[in-house]
């Protein structure tokens, strides 16, 4: 079995061979569709773009994670992945926006495309984007960045069979409205993948739970844990896309108080398995807890509130 470092070394090369076929594709159908007219194919480059910018991110976490965490950032830098996300998907609202105003123009007065050129630029997009998805297929089983990267690749050669079946329409028919059509389609994809983007990592950066973890479940299995009588106090968010973390109050079995590292433990390695969550806080207490809330809420206090309970306090003493 690969080491860790080789594996991630190996994900790297094929993502850099990803990217550097995704970019020679976006070049190729930029240009093409401005030499052709063709907006379906200049509204395909802006998809490509978007996966462009899917796989460097997936470049940048992979890398992003080997960086050590300082006494400055101590999660490091994963969380840049989450501002450049929302950088991403505000600039492709936008984009998807301007494509369906051009799109709604040409559909008001259709323009005559270079069908022909269209159609073979079309196709050669076509291969380096399946070239790329086949480059990405061998580690996408077991990885969830590399088959996040996967499935923007694959959906973007969907997006260029669209492109070559209009292509092939307009090339017979002559029938020009249809590179409109395409391209308000493409454009709908584009800012439906915009908002996810955006959502998402709104939902990371607001620390709530990953899409992927049920709480319910997390709790239950964690209570089937020999020596845990409950959980509490917890929380559960992410970091980044791909790392999550977890802190909770573990109510320990009486007689598990001194076997409380062992415990622990058994629960970090079940939660890693099971949920994928690699960074754990867990804090082992007595039976008679204070409170049996599963997630406790947290509760702000003014500052002026605090220091006149302070005061308080020390007048009592």
């Amino acid at each position: 079995m690969a080491e860790p470092n080789d594996l991630d070394q190996s994900i790297s090369r094929r993502i850099s061979f990803a990217i550097v076929l995704t970019a020679v594709t976006l070049v190729a159908e930029l240009v093409g569709g401005f030499w052709t007219n063709s907006l379906a194919l200049l509204s395909d480059a802006a998809h490509v773009f978007m996966d462009l910018f899917a796989l460097g991110l997936s470049l940048a976490a992979i890398r992003l994670a080997g960086r050590p965490a300082t006494d400055r950032r101590t999660y490091g830098w994963h969380r840049a992945e989450i501002f450049a996300s929302l950088i991403n998907g505000s600039t492709l609202i936008l984009i998807a926006f301007g494509i369906l105003v051009e799109a709604w123009g040409r559909f008001q007065h259709p323009e005559a495309v270079k069908s022909q050129e269209m159609f073979i630029i079309a196709a050669i997009g076509l291969v380096m984007n399946l070239v790329a998805a086949r480059f990405l297929h061998g580690h996408a089983h077991h990885d969830l960045n590399v088959r996040s990267a996967f499935l923007h690749v694959l959906g973007d050669a969907v997006a260029s069979v669209g492109v070559i079946i209009g292509g092939l329409i307009m090339l017979y028919t002559s029938w020009y409205v249809v590179d409109a059509l395409i391209s308000a389609g493409i454009a709908l994809i584009i800012g439906w993948g915009s908002v996810r983007i955006l959502r998402e990592a709104g939902h990371i950066l607001l620390e709530g739970v990953p899409a992927h973890i049920d709480v319910n479940q997390v709790v239950a299995t964690m209570k089937d844990v020999e020596g845990v009588v409950d959980v509490h106090q917890l929380h559960i968010w992410s970091i980044c896309s791909h790392i999550s973390a977890l802190s909770a109050h573990i109510d320990l079995q009486l007689e598990y108080r001194l076997r409380q590292g062992e415990v622990i433990g058994q629960l970090e390695q079940m939660l890693e398995h099971d949920f994928h969550i690699t960074h754990t806080t867990l804090q082992g207490e007595c039976s008679n807890c204070e409170t049996s809330d599963t997630i406790q809420q947290l509760h702000h206090r003014p500052r002026s509130a605090v220091g006149d309970q302070h005061d308080h306090d020390g007048h009592n003493h």
